[in-house]
């Protein structure tokens, strides 16, 4: 006699994994590499996942954090930057290599370069919301000269930071932050900052957002919530500290449905689901395959958005056609 399962209710959250800027990211490294074959290099992770990174290994790309590591003979080959954004100073060097480049950055970070060249623009010091060390952090704060951005990570830099003109002050964030500490920092900022300017559009992204609206609907009484995402993803965290706040027994970040840790959550009912930015749908499917191995699962869909976002590729990648195919690795079968 087959042994009965435990119940098991699974919120699962939409929406939740890819962003338009991270499918169009991936879409680009795919699109090369029909167009011109391998080797495409990618400098940095093109998104922040493992699993995408060599799924598109397996196709032909090699992932490079210089540009000084791109061999003579591949010269002719493209390079394309990551969803995070770059310094000014990458693609300038990859035009002094004479190097033929595809920047894969995510409109809505362009748009925080943007923004914060504006503000030096109009005269304001840039203040940066964000986490040292970010790609996107490094990228933005590129866009200016030396000395130009103050990056603030906390309410307590909020506190102390002096500045030379306290009149001519602006500030843009890192798009994929907690907007609830966001918020703190900025109230922070405005408290001893009266004349600080804002950016000209919210700079915390729609994806980001969404996807902590929907875990933070679904939180309250789950039992565990499981993140679909990397530990350097930062938007996937954020989705985790989200999670516990809003009311969710535990929350855990996991890559893979390996990494859950089983005899932990055995006497579970309700499970939380939700996925990163750069989290594919194909592990998602993955982990629910899981559970329903383990469990009598029923599926409540908890719907809090609905993301009609679709960022084109660049005009010289359009003559490929991109087939469901082709994005099988990540999004599973059509």
């Amino acid at each position: 006699m087959t042994e009965k399962k435990p119940p098991l209710t699974i919120r699962l959250c939409q929406p939740r994994g890819f962003c338009a800027g991270v499918d169009r990211a991936i879409q680009i490294v795919v699109l090369a590499l029909k167009k011109y074959g391998a080797p495409v290099y990618v400098r940095h992770e093109i998104v922040h996942n493992r699993y995408v990174v060599e799924g598109l290994q397996s196709l032909g790309a090699v992932f490079i954090e210089e540009l000084s590591e791109i061999p003579p003979e591949h010269r002719q080959s493209p390079v394309v930057f990551s969803a995070h954004g770059v310094p000014k100073s990458v693609p300038a060097d990859a035009e002094a290599r004479n190097l033929f480049y595809l920047d894969a950055t995510c409109p809505l970070v362009s748009k925080v370069h943007k923004q914060a060249m504006r503000h030096q623009r109009l005269g304001r010091h840039v203040l940066l919301i964000g986490h040292a060390g970010h790609p996107e952090v490094i990228g933005t704060m590129g866009q200016l000269p030396e000395g130009a951005v103050t990056l603030i990570e906390t309410e307590a830099d909020a506190a102390r930071f002096v500045p030379v003109d306290a009149s001519a002050l602006g500030f843009v964030t890192q798009t994929t932050l907690s907007v609830e500490d966001t918020a703190g920092i900025i109230r922070a900022l405005q408290e001893r900052f009266p004349e600080l300017h804002a950016a000209a559009a919210e700079s915390i992204c729609y994806a980001t957002t969404n996807r902590q609206e929907a875990v933070k609907e679904t939180a309250a009484g789950a039992d565990l919530f499981l993140i679909v995402g990397a530990p350097n993803s930062s938007n996937s965290r954020r989705l985790v500290e989200v999670a516990e706040r809003a009311g969710a027994t535990m929350s855990l970040l996991v890559q893979r449905a390996a990494e859950i840790p089983w005899d932990e959550i055995a006497g579970i009912r309700t499970l939380g689901l939700s996925a990163g930015a750069s989290a594919p749908e194909i592990i998602v499917d993955e982990i629910i395959d899981a559970f329903r191995q383990r469990f009598d699962v029923t599926i409540d869909l908890a719907i809090t958005a609905t993301e009609t976002e679709d960022f084109p590729v660049m005009r010289v990648l359009r003559d490929v056609e991109l087939t469901a195919a082709d994005m099988a690795f990540v999004n599973g079968a059509a």
